[in-house]
């Protein structure tokens, strides 16, 4: 089995200002012992942080990407951001199909696919997100909608080096609720079987990460599970001290 490095992610969402930086001082200050053990880190901040953020974080143990792309690389579409201006901002990473873009902005599996190959285009890493809500969980269909999503929403040809799968239960994100760690094993343990299935042997270098809650106090036991790579962090990756704590889990 292909060896996969944990990957500890933070998704700073619609949050941050100019002083933000300050938290991305502390991150670098303060990440030696997390990258030593060869944890590899990301923050997403919002569009407005991307070019400022990346400049202070280049050549250190941390890589910084955006939180959407649209699916051409340049046009009318007012507002929008093209993965290639991503990349030219320094971005690494982008990460596409959120539970949030899905239900604020309609995104389908579709739409997350076309995204997801305009940021192969632009030679950044995709970090999918996948995931179901609460009533599709308690009709016992939890499998069933990853699986869709996960079909409908990676494009042929993903490799370890460019996908990274996030599965973020909906009802968890942000609620303080966390799945038990016999559900996060079967849809983990799930998901890589959907992925042998359709990439063969490659699918063990594919990263995945679990998102929803994720804190300094549950962080060892949910980034020790099998098949568990990493996480995605949502508010706890806004401060430094906590955000590194997470990734400590694999110190």
């Amino acid at each position: 089995m292909t060896a996969r490095r944990p990957l500890v992610a933070g998704n700073w969402k619609m949050n941050g200002l100019s002083t933000s930086a300050a938290e991305l001082e502390r991150m670098i200050d303060a990440a030696g012992p997390v990258a030593s053990a060869g944890v590899e880190l990301m923050i997403f901040p919002p569009a407005t942080l991307i070019a400022r953020l990346a400049a202070r974080a280049a050549g250190t143990p941390i890589s910084i990407g955006g939180q959407d792309c649209h699916a051409r690389p340049s046009g009318a579409h007012t507002g929008d951001i093209a993965a290639e201006m991503l990349a030219d901002a320094g971005a690494h990473a982008v990460i596409l199909g959120h539970s949030e873009r899905r239900t604020d902005h309609g995104e389908t599996d579709a739409v997350v696919r076309a995204k997801a190959e305009a940021a192969h285009r632009a030679g950044l890493v995709r970090v999918v997100c996948v995931g179901e809500t609460l009533a599709e969980r308690a009709a016992g269909r939890a499998v069933a909608v990853v699986a869709r999503q996960l079909e409908g929403s990676v494009p042929d040809g993903a490799t370890g080096y460019d996908l990274v799968i996030a599965y973020e239960p909906v009802w968890a994100i942000g609620t303080g609720h966390v799945p038990t760690a016999a559900d996060i094993l079967e849809m983990h343990a799930a998901m890589r079987a959907l992925l042998r299935q359709r990439f063969g042997g490659e699918a063990d270098a594919i990263r995945l990460l679990y998102g929803g809650s994720v804190k300094p106090d549950n962080a060892r036991t949910l980034l020790t599970l099998t098949d568990v790579d990493g996480a995605l962090v949502g508010g706890a990756s806004l401060k430094a001290a906590d955000f590194l704590a997470i990734a400590a889990a694999y110190v």
